[in-house]
């Protein structure tokens, strides 16, 4: 078999799997009530996805005091701050970005 043929086939069939993997639960819980327990664990499912995603980009390198005082710390900190009192998500990442920016431009 061809190089180029195996390797469509190979994403086909992955791109298949993973689109019946995730049909499968929208399929099996359209049909039903959702238990409690699970509807409330799936809400903490975006908040833990996003600190997974942003945390190795604030954090750089082994934690020590020099990196505490880091622009990245320093402007997520901020930005968690505005957070908590807005609730708001634009004035969050706006703010973040300006602080981080203003650091960082004070710093060089």
């Amino acid at each position: 078999m061809d190089r180029a043929l195996t390797l469509w086939a190979v994403i086909v069939i992955v791109g298949a799997l993973n689109y019946l993997s995730r049909l499968s639960f929208i399929a099996f819980f359209a049909q039903r009530q959702m238990p409690p327990l699970l509807a409330r664990a799936l809400r903490y499912v975006p908040a833990a996805m996003l600190t997974a995603l942003v945390l190795p980009m604030v954090v750089v390198g082994a934690p020590s005091v020099a990196t505490l005082a880091s622009p990245r710390v320093i402007a997520a900190s901020v930005a968690a701050v505005v957070g908590y009192f807005t609730h708001n998500t634009l004035a969050t990442m706006s703010v973040g970005m300006a602080v981080l920016w203003g650091l960082e431009a004070v710093l060089r």
